[in-house]
């Protein structure tokens, strides 16, 4: 089983993690990300195990998680309060400890992404090969004004560790309980932050698997959050816009029409 950051083996109880390169400290996040789950939250991510090198390549061994991945229908209500659970109890682990650790804030975090959003969005596109291009070049434009208004985004609270891709294939149900694997990308995070990433996962929303609303309630996020939450879910829907269009992996793999109801779902978020 591959991905472009790294290959996964199975043998018995344990799970090989196999990454591409050292160069993005992939094999260091997933380390210390585990480590510290395995102090401060035991039993909702992979026990860490250990440490190796492979033909030049970091290889972490965890243990083997019980259960299938989630993904393809919406989570029933035992599963967003399970998800919820551990949600909660992943973000609770407090930033000192989070920085003490040695792991930084994650990957495309509040401090970074919207910088880094704002150049995509300026990059210039050929939007021929898009089934509507003038749509996706409104929305473009659409996402490029909203990111540059000083109000469209909270302040963040980076208070606990966030895991940062929750595709629903990364949470594993056993019939009773959620846990999560893939922390490569993991960090310091704000929770609201965090939650509007993971219910605008391209994989998770296109399939309906997350209730934006149950799942925020599940986590245990304030009425002031919840309101942070959505304030950031045109961020990441800006973000997945990007991701689909062409001359970017995302446009290829999925099936056409897919920008154009991003470019859609963007423009009815900041309506």
């Amino acid at each position: 089983m591959q991905s472009h950051t790294h290959d996964l083996q199975f043998t018995g109880a344990e799970v090989r993690k196999r990454f591409v390169s050292w160069a993005d400290g992939e094999a260091d996040r997933e380390w210390l990300c585990l480590e510290l789950i395995q102090r401060h939250a035991p039993g909702i991510a992979p026990r860490p195990l250990r440490r190796e090198s492979e033909d030049g390549h970091p290889v972490v061994i965890m243990e083997r998680l019980p259960g299938d991945p989630l993904g393809g229908t919406a989570l029933t209500s035992a599963q967003t309060a399970s998800l919820g659970r551990t949600l909660r109890s992943l973000y609770d682990i407090p930033a000192e400890a989070v920085t003490a650790a040695g792991i930084a804030e994650r990957r495309h975090g509040p401090s970074t992404l919207p910088g880094a959003l704002g150049g995509w969005l300026s990059e210039g596109r050929d939007l021929s090969p898009c089934r509507d291009a003038a749509l996706v070049a409104d929305s473009v434009d659409a996402a490029r004004e909203w990111l540059s208004r000083a109000d469209g985004m909270p302040i963040p609270r980076l208070t606990g560790l966030g895991i940062s891709d929750l595709n629903p294939a990364n949470i594993m149900w056993d019939g009773r309980a959620c846990r999560l694997v893939d922390f490569e990308d993991g960090g310091l995070t704000d929770p609201a932050y965090d939650l509007a990433d993971h219910v605008e996962h391209l994989a998770g929303r296109l399939a309906g698997v997350f209730d934006p609303d149950a799942l925020s309630v599940a986590v245990g996020l304030s009425a002031d959050d919840r309101e942070r939450m959505h304030a950031y879910r045109p961020l990441w829907a800006a973000f997945w816009l990007v991701m689909l269009l062409p001359g970017n992996g995302g446009f290829s793999r999925n099936p056409s029409g897919t920008t154009e109801a991003q470019a859609n779902h963007f423009l009815k978020l900041i309506s």
